[in-house]
């Protein structure tokens, strides 16, 4: 059972900041908002499936581009699970809906995020879903794309923080692109 989705902050303001990372004052990010907006989807699955089906995931694409910003990972429709996680908060953040971070510890740190409507914190997880990933839309029931086992050791952290994690951060910033630049490097725990 996954746990109760917790905010690490009350103000909701904290949650639509734009930043360095999660950028979404960009003139890019405000185009794709308009594009999204223009489907007349319900704006938070369109920007979960734009995410989620449109920008490759690094590792299964096996892509050697390392982008951190949520402008550049939209630029270059490339990205690890932490990079994905920091455009789909930039395209909600656009829209005036509050978006979050949030982690679990599997065989590496990996990254989603947590998004505020009708009251509630539901988490999403637009890692991409190829090589047994089974991430879904779904505001009522968490679908996220790997399941926590916690006889390995892996756990579930329930904190929504309105930044990315520093080690997140400072790992994509530091990263070298090239071939399998992610392998025996990812970050483990926060």
């Amino acid at each position: 059972m996954s746990p109760v989705p917790s905010p690490t902050s009350d103000r909701l303001s904290d949650y639509l900041v734009a930043d360095a990372v999660v950028d979404h004052r960009h003139p890019l990010i405000r185009a794709r908002v308009d594009a999204l907006r223009a489907t007349n989807q319900d704006p938070v699955e369109a920007a979960f499936r734009f995410v989620r089906d449109d920008v490759e995931h690094v590792i299964d694409a096996r892509d050697p581009r390392v982008t951190w910003r949520a402008s550049d990972v939209l630029r270059e429709r490339v990205g690890i699970c932490y990079a994905k996680a920091h455009l789909l908060a930039a395209l909600l953040r656009a829209q005036g809906i509050p978006a979050g971070f949030c982690y679990q510890e599997l065989s590496a740190l990996h990254g989603l995020n947590a998004v505020y409507l009708h009251g509630k914190w539901s988490r999403l997880d637009a890692r991409g879903n190829r090589t047994g990933a089974r991430g879904e839309f779904s505001l009522d029931e968490e679908k996220l794309a790997w399941p926590v086992d916690s006889a390995r050791g892996e756990r579930d952290h329930p904190e929504i923080h309105p930044a990315p994690a520093p080690v997140v951060v400072d790992f994509l910033m530091t990263a070298r692109p090239g071939p399998g630049w992610y392998e025996n490097g990812l970050p483990a725990t926060l």
